[in-house]
């Protein structure tokens, strides 16, 4: 028996999937040969998605997008430098 070769997939793909999962319209052996993926994947896919779900709508990250944080020092000091090539 050969083994398949690591598939990479998509978020996309991955959410709808789970959405499928969630929806349960389908049992996970069908999901499974239907998008052809094993079913504890479905299961990690649907249990990532529910935890998850929460930061749609704002959840606990306090209302608005977070910024990344910046490091103020290496900006003056780039900025120090396209001072001097500028005016050289």
């Amino acid at each position: 028996m050969t083994r398949r070769a690591r598939r990479n997939h998509t978020p996309a793909f991955k959410a709808k999937v789970a959405l499928a999962a969630i929806k349960g319209e389908m049992t996970l052996a069908q999901l499974a040969e239907h998008f052809d993926v094993h079913p504890n994947q479905i299961t990690a896919w649907k249990a990532l998605l529910q935890e998850g779900a929460a930061d749609v709508f704002g959840g606990s990250s306090g209302g608005g997008p977070t910024t990344p944080a910046i490091d103020v020092k290496s900006l003056h000091a780039k900025i120090g430098e396209l001072t001097l090539e500028n005016d050289s």
